[in-house]
């Protein structure tokens, strides 16, 4: 799915999300038999989804000291080199430390230098918390709520012999955080860290790949019992509540976009809403997670018969994966892979440009469900292998219906790229066959 956010007014902020856990929390059953209750009323194709068990390892110690390595030898390898990252909470602090941690108006916030072990600068009254995760030896300063946090860091670089070079600031590093910082550490030089962060997420080791696979398959186990599960009436609100619950019988968390008929046309969507009808495409987009690595998954079906136009165009869109999944190989300009897909499209009648296939051909996927690099006309990224990317080409008729199919693929160490997902859409009457 391509760069889509929830409005403001449903995303919750910490004090809310506590809130509505400890009420989730307050629901769950106490035995086996209130779990039992809840599965017996979803529909009977649900009854093959299972928890993945087993299947899931996480990522060890062991792995996130190799990241930090290789972190610190792309820092060297810089010209100008860099001396350090500054990375606050998001993924990438995840991604280094395997802390899970909110961004807040409270720094904390992870240094990697060139050489020597990583520094953290954290509230102190956090500090047990922040150990109780952290999965990398690390030195940790904590500070008072009446000290200054980038002060801290400051004098902390200062004691590590970092008093003048270059600091690269990770890309979601709230520009308070980098202001203040700079302000404490006038010697020291500020820049993008993008060179390291995104050579280091972009290319997947073979654990990372497998928790994208089960993520991709899980998210296709639940929308095969979705789409089984369609009744005419149902709501758009309906579709996306089975999805959740497909998920929870899982024991995962996930959620879905769920779009009919002529709101498909819209590729993120509408705020009207949307009853089933015979004849109708429905067209489900989003995923799950799984140890932090995200799936994003499209299927496009048809309640019914579809039309005439609508098989054209799902055979169009198909053709397209299969062109993008071809020409995604180690090497190539990332952009090439646009062409390939926005080519067969633009040739079957459905173009020029960007007129019917309104967006990008795909997004790099991992932690974040939308990272670099991107699948976009003009990008020169060079393909690497363990590389993975959404391929999601779509026609669009405004008004009438929309059809996307969306995979995840990785760039292989030769040949054509890889699908994580099982397999490619089969048809428009049974989407996951």
């Amino acid at each position: 799915m391509n760069d889509v956010k929830p409005p403001a007014s449903i995303r919750l902020n910490r004090r809310q999300l506590i809130q509505s856990t400890a009420a989730l929390a307050a629901l769950a059953p106490t035995s086996t038999l209130g779990q039992e209750k809840r599965d017996s009323s979803l529909p009977a194709s649900f009854a093959q989804l299972k928890p993945l068990g087993a299947r899931v390892k996480p990522i060890t110690s062991e792995e996130y000291q190799a990241r930090v390595s290789r972190a610190q030898l792309l820092l060297a390898e810089q010209k100008p080199r860099m001396d350090a990252l500054f990375i606050a909470p998001g993924t990438s602090l995840y991604y280094f430390t395997g802390v899970h941690w909110w961004p807040s108006e409270r720094l904390l916030g992870l240094v990697i230098p060139q050489k020597g072990e990583p520094l953290v600068v954290c509230p102190a009254f956090e500090e047990a918390r922040f150990r109780e995760q952290l999965r990398i030896p690390a030195e940790v300063r904590v500070w008072q709520e009446d000290e200054s946090p980038t002060k801290l860091a400051a004098s902390a670089l200062a004691d590590r012999g970092l008093r003048t070079g270059r600091i690269g600031v990770e890309e979601t590093t709230m520009f308070t955080f980098y202001d203040r910082l700079r302000q404490a550490a006038p010697g020291l030089e500020f820049t993008s860290a993008d060179a390291v962060t995104i050579a280091c997420r972009s290319v997947k080791s073979a654990h990372e790949l497998e928790l994208l696979r089960l993520a991709c398959e899980a998210t296709c186990d639940v929308y095969r019992s979705v789409f089984a599960s369609l009744k005419e009436g149902m709501s758009q609100s309906d579709v996306s509540a089975l999805v959740e619950a497909g998920y929870a019988k899982m024991g995962l968390r996930g959620d879905a976009m769920v779009l009919f008929g002529a709101a498909a046309a819209l590729p993120h969507g509408t705020t009207k809403p949307q009853t089933l009808r015979e004849g109708d495409v429905v067209l489900i987009d989003d995923g799950c997670k799984v140890e932090g690595y995200c799936s994003d998954v499209t299927r496009t079906g048809v309640f019914g018969k579809p039309s005439e136009k609508i098989q054209r165009a799902f055979e169009i869109v198909r053709k397209a994966q299969d062109a993008a999944l071809d020409a995604a190989r180690k090497g190539r300009p990332s952009g090439t892979i646009d062409d390939a897909a926005r080519g067969v499209i633009t040739a079957a009648g459905y173009g020029p440009e960007y007129k019917f296939f309104t967006h990008r051909l795909g997004h790099g996927i991992g932690l974040d469900g939308h990272e670099h690099p991107y699948l976009v006309r003009g990008s020169k990224t060079t393909l690497m292998p363990g590389m993975t990317f959404s391929n999601e080409p779509g026609i669009y008729i405004p008004g009438e219906f929309g059809v996307r199919c969306e995979d995840v693929m990785a760039i292989a160490e030769d040949g054509a790229a890889q699908l994580l997902t099982p397999e490619f859409q089969v048809s428009l009457e049974k989407p996951l066959g």
